[in-house]
């Protein structure tokens, strides 16, 4: 089995509301899938249905394998779910939730100790076994909700904001968490506002937007169609703008702007570098490529240069300046776009 999940044309209609517009989409087994949308889009209705919580209106899906019409109780088998809230008897101790979790799935009783005990140690939750669940930390809690998820051994696990509220640190553990039970088969549908986490964790990435699937590709293959556009979007105002400049320049001029208009000039890219022994000769030498646009200078050693994006060898150029000028590089990044980014381009937010 190639995909964990696929969705054909999956749609639910409320009324006169589609919340969940011909969804088609394949979710490849053993990845990491993050799945974003603004409030309202029609994330967690999806969910819904692929976890047969509510049928859908039209079309159907597979998961692990199962169609959610004709298999749900396979399906519920084959998945776990960790919801925004915490969902656990504050009165009852770690143990004791997961027993009975184990208990509604019919897991034998030896079988049942021996699981519960191996998923503690791994999510390091079994020093806080016998302890009450309403007197533990928000990480503790979150530790014993995967727990609960995994008992009764699920290829497909959905996490709705796994990390939030949680403090910096045991944000990290879940993460490295979440990386380990991926690594050891399992497939993670993680749902998250979290753009970060996502593009550290994620595999692959679908955004859905008023019930549509927006898009969907690697956290790098979303930035880098955002890239490309943007560089096209460029080349067309500066095509605008040079065709108004040429209706009012002389026409022995005319040929130095349809130059420019084939070149796409003036379009920059920013390049941050922060440089060791930083001298104003390599400085000199920087504004001087034909590639460089703008040169600032930070009293850190860090230099920002705009650099001219039409030209390919541009990068190459510039550090070709610094060799010649014995200077040494302790960070160099292009200011490229966030999946955030991405995010409120897609959604038009």
């Amino acid at each position: 089995m190639k995909y964990a999940i696929e969705t054909y044309d999956l749609t639910k209609v409320y009324g006169d509301f589609k919340a969940v517009d011909s969804l088609n989409m394949k979710i490849e087994k053993n990845s990491i899938f993050g799945f974003l949308g603004p409030n309202g889009a029609g994330k967690t209705t999806t969910i819904k249905m692929l976890t047969c919580l509510i049928p859908p209106t039209s079309g159907t899906a597979r998961v692990a394998g199962y169609d959610i019409l004709e298999n749900p109780d396979e399906v519920r088998q084959q998945i776990g779910m960790v919801p925004q809230k915490v969902s656990l008897y504050e009165d009852l101790t770690a143990r004791e939730n997961v027993e009975m979790c184990a208990d509604f799935y019919g897991m034998p009783e030896d079988l049942k100790e021996t699981r519960i005990d191996e998923l503690m140690e791994l999510v390091d939750i079994k020093y806080a076994a016998d302890k009450p669940v309403g007197q533990m930390s928000g990480g503790q809690q979150q530790k014993v909700s995967l727990v609960a998820s995994l008992i009764h051994q699920p290829d497909i696990l959905f996490l709705d904001e796994p990390t939030i509220g949680l403090d910096p640190t045991t944000k990290r553990v879940l993460w490295d968490l979440i990386e380990e039970l991926n690594s050891s088969g399992h497939t993670i549908i993680l749902c998250s506002h979290d753009m970060y986490e996502v593009e550290l964790l994620c595999d692959y990435v679908g955004i859905i937007n008023q019930g549509l699937l927006a898009a969907f590709d690697t956290p790098q293959g979303l930035k880098d169609t955002v890239i490309r556009e943007e560089e096209s979007l460029k080349a067309r105002e500066i095509g605008t703008i040079l065709e108004r400049i040429q209706e009012e320049t002389p026409e022995s001029e005319k040929k130095v702007i349809e130059e420019m208009k084939k070149s796409g000039t003036c379009a920059g890219r920013e390049l941050s570098m922060l440089i060791t022994d930083l001298s104003d000769e390599l400085i000199a030498e920087l504004e001087s490529l034909p590639v460089t646009l703008e040169v600032k200078r930070h009293h850190t050693g860090r230099i920002i240069l705009e650099l001219d994006e039409s030209c390919d060898t541009a990068i190459n150029d510039v550090l070709g300046a610094v060799i010649r000028n014995n200077a040494r590089i302790s960070s160099i990044s292009t200011r490229d776009p966030s999946l955030e980014d991405v995010f409120m381009k897609v959604t038009g937010r």
